[in-house]
């Protein structure tokens, strides 16, 4: 028998909190136990190896038998709702990559999300009957670039159907997609020439608003008689995750064109088109083919490979030129900053003491253990594929960061507002409406995220509907008491159950004092506060003799700080200043000055500061 590897990532939160201790098994077909694992502080377990048979016969197309053999997976914490992943196939010599994507359980009961994953596209004797804009042919709605949507929204059905809409991130969909379409053991050219026929498939959607021009609240469905396969929650294979990520924003296009070419496809044995033959790509391939020329050998003769610097929802854009050792300037100070503060929740980075802006070894060192943990070639470069992933989960652990500071400010409480809100209402109200469903959108991937300005429009309406979907009540976007009393039950299991990222040590470890004291404000909560300050609700309550959850504005509560640290962490929220900092905790603007670098009195909301104990 030949071996294939499987190993498990433990996240939440769109990847931003690594969930450690997850008790994992792996099971054959028969529900007979292979391996029990457990994650690790990355939320990572080991990688194992399983038996399945020879990758020559996934690269036959005459073969008639199953070619891998399939397994499925079983995690389980405490706090959280529990993931069976069934029938993941195994292939001779990859390594899939499976996210456990764990969502905080809303009461005592623990439920169990189950995802069926099944046989790749390729094996499938659907017809595909894909229609799009060819070309220059493109329809009235279009958009004036080529971008990448980052997230894209993808709908898990066909396009009438009442499926639940999905956000991912652009290259995290493509790997999907690929991984369900096609077999990972594939020729590099083929497996280049069919990405780059998904990736364009999606930019075709994308850029003619082919579904969102119709009324549409999604880019593109997982239907593989509409568009390509999609299964959510899928195993990712490491030959198709490296070269996704090195391709994600390339595209094809037809000389002098700027719009995607609309890159229909099939396998071409169960079912034939007038596009790509995803067996026939092998073929080719063994005969020496080029991704580009197996391109022009199903598309016309003048398509080339294009490339797009537009990422939507990015801080910023790729510098077009590799970091390493020996860089120096603001674009390495950068991902400095970015590594800096992701590595409060995966402390498996190393800390950076190089100077600001010079890239040295020990930032080569944090760079490769992000690399490492994310499924990216462990060189210590910064390349396009690195500088994208460091920039989206900034983002995203900076957003957690920053929705809790906007949760205390606005002061949510722990009783739902008494008023039934639908679209058209503005105010207080709407504010808290919408602060609820971007908490709670981070960790369930079918609730869109929304702005929040106070205002019901149509995208508040939309994320309102798609909880309710999610949580089993009538889905008419009017948030009513079923729905207020769903929304508050949700964000407290949440608040209860997630757990904080760990602090960042301190740079000199000293005896420091266990606890601080802290007055408690308008909308501060347990969970709040020990997100905050780097401790648990547990602590908290045991340092203090709470027996519930309740505090009162001016209550004196003593907070944990570590027995090892010098300072602790506090995310500054609007209306401080350093002076009234130094006053609340008892020490002075010099000291926070002092230990923070800082030359002036400026303060950002969002911002992380270090109160020495």
């Amino acid at each position: 028998m030949a071996i294939g590897y499987l190993m498990m990532q433990a996240r939440t939160a769109h990847d931003a909190l690594p969930l450690s201790g997850v008790q994992v098994t792996v099971l054959d077909d028969e529900q007979n136990r292979v391996y029990e694992l457990t994650t690790d502080e990355s939320g990572e377990t080991r990688k194992v190896p399983l038996e399945t048979v020879d990758k020559s016969y996934s690269q036959n197309e005459n073969f008639t038998g199953t070619p891998y053999v399939t397994y499925n997976v079983l995690a389980q914490t405490e706090g959280f709702d529990s993931v069976y992943v069934s029938d993941i196939p195994i292939f001779d010599g990859e390594l899939a990559t499976l996210p456990l994507v764990l969502v905080p359980m809303q009461g005592r009961q623990r439920t169990q999300t189950e995802i069926p994953v099944g046989a790749p596209a390729v094996s499938m004797e659907g017809e595909r009957n894909q229609e799009g804009s060819v070309g220059g042919d493109v329809a009235p709605y279009v958009l004036r670039q080529v971008a990448i949507p980052n997230p894209i929204t993808v709908h898990l059905g066909t396009p009438n159907s009442s499926a639940s809409n999905v956000q991912v991130s652009f290259p995290d969909y493509v790997k999907n997609v690929a991984s369900s379409e096609i077999y990972p053991t594939w020729p590099e050219a083929s497996l280049r020439a069919n990405i780059y026929a998904i990736i364009t498939f999606a930019l075709n959607r994308v850029y003619t608003e082919w579904y969102r021009s119709k009324g549409y609240s999604f880019d593109i469905t997982n239907s593989t008689a509409y568009d390509q396969y999609f299964v959510y929650g899928r195993p990712i294979y490491d030959s198709v995750s490296r070269i996704v990520d090195e391709i994600f924003n390339e595209y094809v296009r037809r000389q002098g064109q700027e719009a995607p070419y609309f890159t229909s496809f099939c396998n071409g044995t169960t079912a034939t088109c007038s596009g790509l033959s995803q067996w026939g790509t092998v073929t080719l391939a063994n005969q020496g083919y080029t991704p580009i020329q197996i391109l022009r050998y199903y598309y016309p003769d003048d398509v080339e490979i294009a490339q797009t610097n537009i990422v939507t929802n990015m801080l910023t854009s790729y510098p077009g030129t590799p970091l390493g050792i020996g860089s120096t300037g603001l674009n390495v100070q950068i991902i400095q900053n970015y590594l800096n503060r992701i590595r409060r929740n995966y402390p498996a980075i190393p800390a950076i003491s190089d100077a600001e802006g010079t890239f040295g070894d020990s930032t080569r060192a944090a760079v490769m253990k992000f690399q490492s943990i994310f499924g990216l070639t462990a060189d210590g470069i910064v390349g396009k594929s690195t500088w994208y992933k460091l920039s989206s989960m900034y983002t995203a652990v900076t957003r957690l960061a920053e929705l809790n500071s906007e949760g205390t400010n606005i002061g949510i409480g722990t009783v739902p507002p008494n008023v039934v809100l639908r679209e058209g209402a503005r105010g207080q109200d709407v504010i808290t409406l919408q602060y609820l469903l971007s908490i709670i959108s981070e960790y369930y991937s079918d609730v869109p995220a929304v702005v929040q300005d106070g205002i019901f429009g149509s995208g508040t309406r939309q994320a309102v509907s798609a909880f309710q979907r999610r949580m089993g009540l009538v889905a008419d976007g009017v948030v009513g008491p079923a729905t207020w009393n769903a929304l508050y039950r949700t964000y407290q299991g949440i608040g209860q159950n997630v757990p904080s990222p760990n602090p960042t040590p301190g740079t000199s470890p000293g005896t420091g004092t266990s606890s601080f004291d802290y007055t408690v404000r308008s909308g501060d909560t347990l969970w709040l506060l020990a997100n905050r300050f780097g401790t648990t609700v547990d602590a908290i309550k045991r340092l203090n003799g709470l027996t519930g959850d309740s505090l009162r504005i001016g209550q004196i509560l003593k907070i944990p700080s570590g027995q090892t640290q010098q300072y602790y962490n506090y995310t500054v929220r609007s209306g401080d200043t350093l002076w009234l900092l130094a006053n609340r905790f008892g020490t002075t603007v010099d000291a926070i000055r002092q230990l923070n670098g800082l030359t002036g009195s400026a303060l950002q909301i969002g911002q992380v500061l270090r109160i020495p104990t």
